[in-house]
C-alpha cells in the first residue's frame, strides 16, 4: 500500500481529554447546517427539467430508459431512482430527494475516512473525509445532484474502495465499476475519472494504473449496456453533441480566448464556492510538510495535473457552466482537512493565519445573506486576490512555525499543548464547516456572470420558482386533470405543471435548438420529436414563448403547431405561457 509513499508527515503522540467538546460543537454545527440545506435550499432548474421530464414521461407510458433528457441512461436512472423513493406534495419530494442526495455524502464521508485511516494518522483522515462529505452535501445549488456531482460521489466512492482494500486486486475491481459509472453519468464526465485516477496515483501508483485500465473496460461494458437496454440510446448519443452550439467542435480552438475565459470562470466559481480560494495555501501546507523535494515536486505536479484536466473538460463542452467544474471545490475542501489536521500532527499548533482567512471566507456567507439585493455586484479581480491573502497567510504559518521550533525546542508544556490543540480544533473545524456551508445561505450566489459583473442569489432564484409554480397553478385551472399535454415551454414550467405527455420527448430540446442551430432539424432525434405535434396529438399544449419562440424555430414544425393548436396570445407579456387547445378537425 505504501510502496510509493503517501505522504511524509512526522506526527507527534495524540492529545487527548480536552477535544471531546470541540468534536461535538462542529458535529452539531454541521448537523444544524445539513438539515438547514435539506429544508430550505430546494432544488436547482436542471434537476427540476429532469424531473419533471420523467414525470411527464412516465404518465405517458415510458420507462427512463424510453424518455429523452439531455443526460446519458445512467444518470437519468440514477435521478429516476431518487425520484421514486419520494411522495406526496413537490415541496416534500424536493425535501427527499436532497434529504437522499445528503444521505450519500455521509456514506461517501464514512468510505473515504475508513480507507484514509489505513494510511494517515486518524485526525488527518477524519477532517479530510468529513471535509469531501460536506462539501458535496453543502454543495452550492447549481451543483447538487448535477451528472458531475453524481460523478464525483461515485469516483469518491472509488478511490475509497480502492485504497480501502488491502488486496490490491480486489480493491481494484471493486472500485472499476463506481469509477466506470462516474464515466457514464455524462460522458464528458471521464474527466471527473481521470481526476479520481490522479488522486490514487498521488498514493499508489500501481492500484492506478490497473485501476485506469479496469475503468476503461467497465466504462465500455456499461456504454454497451446503456445502448442495449435503451431503445434510442445510440441515436440521442449521436445526436446529443451536435445540439450543443458551444462546444469547441463548433467554435475552434482559440488559446488566448480559453486562457481569458479560463480565468474569469475560476473566479466566478470561487464566488460559488469559497473554499475554492483556500486551495492555493492548503496545497502549499501541504508541500510544505514533504520532507522529499521530489515528492513536494510530484504532488505539486498533480495539482497543477487536476486542475488543468477539470478545466479541459469544462472548455470543451464550451458552456462555461459552474458545475461543470464541480469537482474543484470537492478537491479545495479535500487539501483543506488534510492541511489543517496535518499542520497538527506535525507541529502540534494550528496553522492560525490560515485558519483566520478561512473564518473570514466563511463569514462571507452571513454577510452577502443580509443583503437586501436580488443581484449581487461582483469583481472578478477579487476571487484571485481572496486565493492570494490565503496563500500568503500559509506562508507566514510556515515561517511562525519554523522560527517557534528553532526557538523553543521541545519546552512546551502538555497542558499549554493541549490548550492549544483543543482551541485550534475547535476553530479549525468550525471556521471550515462555515466556509462550505457558505453556498447555501439565501443570499449567496447562486449563478455568477463575470459580464454583467453581477451575480443572482439563492433567494431570488426561489423567489423566481414561485412566480412560476403560481403560473402553472393558473394554467392548471386551464386544463383538465390528468389530461395529456405537449410541452413547448421550459423544463421548470412542466415540472410545476406536472401533467403527462403524450410522447418520449416531454421537453422539446431538439426543436428548440432548431433556432439556434437549423442544421439540427435533420437530425432523427428532431424528426421524431416533430412527430409529437401531429402523430396522435395531445388535446392541450402549453407554449411557453420566451423560450419556445415560434418565429425563429424550423419553419415546418411552427406551421404544424399553428396547424393543430389554437394558442391564444399571452396577457401583458409574451413570457407568460399560455394554454394551446387542439383544434377540433385535428382531434
Amino acid at each position: 500500500m505504501n510502496d510509493s509513499g503517501f505522504l511524509a508527515i512526522r506526527s507527534f503522540p495524540r492529545i487527548r481529554g480536552s477535544l471531546r467538546p470541540a468534536h461535538w460543537a462542529t458535529a452539531l454545527a454541521a448537523t444544524g447546517l445539513l438539515a438547514y440545506s435539506v429544508l430550505t435550499a430546494g432544488l436547482s432548474g436542471d434537476i427540476r427539467y429532469c424531473l419533471a421530464a420523467l414525470r411527464s414521461g412516465e404518465g405517458a407510458g415510458y420507462t427512463p430508459a424510453g424518455i429523452f433528457i439531455h443526460r446519458p441512461y445512467f444518470y437519468r436512472m440514477f435521478i429516476a431512482g431518487l425520484d421514486s423513493l419520494t411522495a406526496g406534495s413537490i415541496e416534500v419530494r424536493e425535501v427527499i430527494i436532497r434529504l437522499a442526495g445528503v444521505a450519500l455524502c455521509v456514506a461517501v464521508g464514512i468510505a473515504l475516512r475508513a480507507a484514509l485511516v489505513r494510511s494517515l494518522p486518524h485526525r488527518e483522515a477524519t477532517l479530510t473525509a468529513a471535509a469531501v462529505g460536506l462539501s458535496l452535501a453543502l454543495a452550492p445549488l447549481t451543483d447538487f445532484l448535477q451528472p458531475e456531482w453524481a460523478a464525483i460521489v461515485l469516483s469518491v466512492f472509488a478511490v475509497a474502495a480502492v485504497l480501502g482494500f488491502e488486496r490490491r486486486w480486489v480493491a481494484v475491481v471493486v472500485a472499476s465499476l463506481p469509477l466506470g459509472l462516474a464515466v457514464m453519468m455524462k460522458y464528458s464526465t471521464a474527466a471527473t475519472a481521470a481526476m479520481a485516477l490522479l488522486v490514487v496515483f498521488a498514493v499508489d501508483r500501481m492500484r492506478a494504473v490497473l485501476l485506469g485500465a479496469l475503468t476503461a473496460v467497465s466504462a465500455v461494458v456499461l456504454l454497451a449496456f446503456s445502448l442495449w437496454s435503451g431503445s434510442h440510446e445510440l441515436q440521442w448519443a449521436k445526436d446529443m453533441p451536435q445540439i450543443n452550439q458551444s462546444s469547441l467542435s463548433r467554435t475552434g480552438i482559440h488559446p488566448h480566448l480559453i486562457l481569458d475565459q479560463s480565468l474569469s470562470f475560476l473566479a466566478e466559481r470561487v464566488y460559488l464556492s469559497p473554499v475554492l480560494a483556500l486551495l492555493p495555501g492548503a496545497l502549499l501546507l501541504v508541500l510544505a510538510r514533504q520532507e522529499n523535494r521530489r515528492r513536494r515536486a510530484e504532488l505539486a505536479a498533480l495539482a497543477a495535473l487536476f486542475v488543468l484536466v477539470c478545466i479541459a473538460a469544462v472548455a470543451v463542452q464550451g458552456n462555461w457552466f459552474g458545475y461543470h467544474a464541480a469537482a474543484l471545490p470537492v478537491a479545495a475542501a479535500a487539501l483543506w482537512g488534510l492541511a489543517v489536521a496535518g499542520w497538527y500532527s506535525s507541529f502540534r499548533t494550528p496553522p492560525g493565519f490560515f485558519l483566520a482567512v478561512t473564518a473570514v471566507y466563511a463569514l462571507l456567507g452571513p454577510l452577502v445573506t443580509s443583503s437586501p439585493e436580488p443581484r449581487l455586484a461582483i469583481s472578478t479581480a477579487a476571487p484571485w486576490a481572496a486565493a492570494g491573502v490565503a496563500l500568503v497567510a500559509a506562508l507566514l504559518d510556515l515561517r511562525r512555525v519554523r522560527a517557534r521550533r528553532a526557538s523553543e525546542g521541545a519546552s512546551g508544556t502538555e497542558r499549554v499543548m493541549r490548550r492549544r490543540a483543543a482551541l485550534g480544533v475547535a476553530v479549525a473545524s468550525l471556521a471550515g464547516v462555515m466556509c462550505l456551508a457558505a453556498p447555501v445561505w439565501p443570499g449567496s450566489p447562486k449563478l455568477v456572470d463575470s459580464v454583467d459583473h453581477a451575480a443572482l442569489t439563492n433567494a431570488s432564484f426561489q423567489h423566481g420558482e414561485t412566480v412560476t409554480a403560481a403560473t402553472a397553478a393558473r394554467l392548471n385551472r386551464e386544463i383538465p386533470k390528468g389530461a395529456p399535454v405537449l410541452y413547448l415551454a421550459f423544463g421548470d414550467v412542466t415540472y410545476y405543471i406536472g401533467h403527462p405527455a403524450q410522447c418520449r420527448y416531454p421537453i422539446p430540446t431538439f426543436l428548440q435548438r432548431t433556432k439556434f442551430l437549423p442544421e439540427t432539424a435533420d437530425l432523427p432525434s428532431t424528426v421524431e420529436n416533430a412527430r409529437c405535434i401531429t402523430h396522435d396529438p395531445a388535446p392541450y399544449a402549453v407554449l411557453q414563448r420566451s423560450w419556445f419562440q415560434l418565429a425563429r424555430i424550423d419553419p415546418v414544425v411552427r406551421r404544424n403547431i399553428e396547424k393543430y393548436y389554437d394558442c391564444p396570445e399571452a396577457a401583458g407579456s409574451t413570457h407568460q405561457p399560455v394554454v394551446c387547445r387542439l383544434r377540433a378537425d385535428r382531434a
